[in-house]
């Protein structure tokens, strides 16, 4: 049993709302420098520029959109090293990508992904809305027409999508995440079959409840869950709007970390 005072650090940063590609590159850089135990655990938090991404599983016909379409809309194209199919991001919507390195107990992927699964239906039961899987689909699922009640699955009357996650693992360091839609503008979504997932719909806290949440408020609500969740030990949660660089990430983090 790992106790609160052996825990390792965790840095959540909040970011704002940024381009992918730059996050992507941020990303990228952090997860090597992480292998190289050269930064500690770090949690970036922030909402995307409308954007579709194609992740590894990607299938073709599951973009309904033209590239001339998608930029006529202003929502960019990136394909990305992520696991899953298709998906989208937009403002309005929560984005988490940890850049941890899974030891000891923690390396398992399947646990991992229960463990984002889990902060998700944490945060939006905050919000009355109960939510919870479906075998063999990945991400978090409500109930459209009862949202306040899941009773799994087979008995939900509407399922639709709240959360989406998809992840990459390289020498045990984490990247990408999961993206739980609050306000985003769910027509984007007509763009793609979103995950590859034809039979059900999406939705939003704010089309579940009517109720309109502020990201940036939810982002803090959610570090120190994401840290328990993970076994780690939340250092400090910061605020970042200047250039996504890896100096600037580590002279925020670098004279913390033990």
């Amino acid at each position: 049993m790992t106790h609160a005072t052996d825990r390792l650090p965790l840095y959540a940063l909040w970011l704002g709302c940024r381009p992918y590609e730059d996050v992507y590159a941020l990303q990228r850089e952090l997860a090597d420098r992480r292998k190289r135990d050269e930064l500690p655990d770090i949690l970036l938090l922030l909402e995307h520029e409308a954007t579709v991404t194609s992740g590894r599983g990607a299938r073709d016909g599951h973009l309904l959109s033209s590239m001339e379409r998608l930029g006529a809309r202003g929502v960019a194209f990136v394909t990305t090293d992520r696991g899953g199919d298709v998906t989208l991001h937009a403002p309005g919507q929560l984005v988490a990508y940890p850049i941890i390195k899974l030891d000891g107990e923690r390396r398992d992927v399947r646990k991992y992904v229960n463990t984002l699964t889990g902060v998700m239906q944490h945060q939006v039961r905050e919000w009355g809305i109960e939510a919870g899987t479906i075998p063999g689909l990945v991400g978090l699922w409500s109930d459209k027409q009862a949202p306040g009640r899941w009773l799994g699955h087979d008995a939900a009357v509407e399922p639709v999508k709240v959360g989406a996650i998809g992840v990459r693992i390289s020498r045990w360091v984490t990247m990408h995440g999961f993206a739980l839609n609050f306000t985003t503008d769910l027509n984007l979504f007509s763009h793609i079959v979103p995950c590859g997932i034809r039979e059900y719909g999406v939705a939003s806290v704010q089309s579940l409840t009517g109720r309109v949440a502020n990201v940036a408020q939810e982002a803090l609500r959610i570090a120190p869950v994401m840290a328990e969740q993970l076994g780690l030990s939340l250092a400090a949660t910061l605020s970042w709007d200047g250039s996504l660089d890896v100096e600037h990430i580590e002279q925020m983090v670098r004279p913390r970390a033990p």
